[in-house]
């Protein structure tokens, strides 16, 4: 049988109320009977940038404790290098830094705009997978930018934010496509690569750079990974079986 209780609505059965009562009580229903919307976590980041922020921190501690500071030149990226055939410095030096600020910017830079790439990817193996290549190949073309800028240059360069500034050219394409994958000239990949690559060199040629020490900042390889992460979101994505839906173009 139905029966209506003022000033509840429509109940079924002798115990609606109560359970309308006990839902209120335990948070699932307002004051007015309405559902109330799931409640979102504190921090909901993807694990894949949880796994790539941890890993970075946990890596340059590792580097502490087993890397002197003139091994530390030998395994960074330079034209020197490449020229002796060691070629893995292209891949060794995106896991090194030059000291705690360092690192820990960094590792602030890829939890800040690594997020939307990370889920439009996907959280599933095949996503992940396609995550962490995009974000490797980036940081490899961000190293061979930093050595075709930099041939008479005998530096070399250590960090990951060749790999992170695709991630924010990345991120600058979902931004314009609103969450999809936007215009590769659209207005924020255009604005945010100026303000990103200008403050960077900005930064780089004041020795102002944040974690830097005062250091030189490898502002070629941030230059070239942003460029990276905005030409290759596209087929990362594709490969990541991302849907057509999620084009803009």
């Amino acid at each position: 049988m139905v029966k209506e209780t003022p000033g509840f609505g429509v109940f079924a059965g002798p115990d609606s109320l109560e359970e309308w009562r006990a839902k209120v009580d335990q948070g699932e229903l307002d004051e007015f009977g309405e559902a109330r919307p799931a409640r979102e976590p504190l921090f909901n980041v993807p694990w894949t940038i949880l796994v790539l922020c941890l890993g970075l921190i946990g890596l340059y501690e590792i580097q502490t404790l087993t890397i002197s500071e003139t091994a530390l030149d030998g395994l960074g990226v330079s034209a020197a290098a490449l020229r002796a055939g060691r070629w893995s410095t292209l891949f060794t030096a995106m896991f090194l830094h030059e000291s705690w600020p360092h690192v820990l910017v960094n590792a602030l830079s890829a939890f800040a705009f690594g997020p939307p790439t990370a889920r439009l990817m996907g959280l599933g193996p095949r996503g992940a997978a396609s995550f962490f290549a995009f974000y490797l190949t980036c940081g490899l073309l961000a190293g061979l930018g930093f050595v075709a800028l930099n041939l008479n240059n005998a530096d070399a360069a250590v960090g990951a934010s060749g790999a992170i500034s695709g991630l924010v050219g990345a991120a600058s394409r979902l931004i314009d496509g609103r969450g999809r994958i936007g215009p590769m000239l659209g207005r924020t990949v255009i604005g945010m690569g100026l303000a990103w690559n200008v403050a960077n060199y900005l930064f780089g040629a004041t020795g102002l750079t944040p974690g830097a020490g005062g250091a030189p900042v490898a502002w070629q390889a941030h230059l070239v990974g942003y460029v990276a992460g905005v030409l290759l979101i596209g087929p990362f994505a594709r490969l990541a079986g991302v849907r057509d839906v999620a084009f803009t173009q």
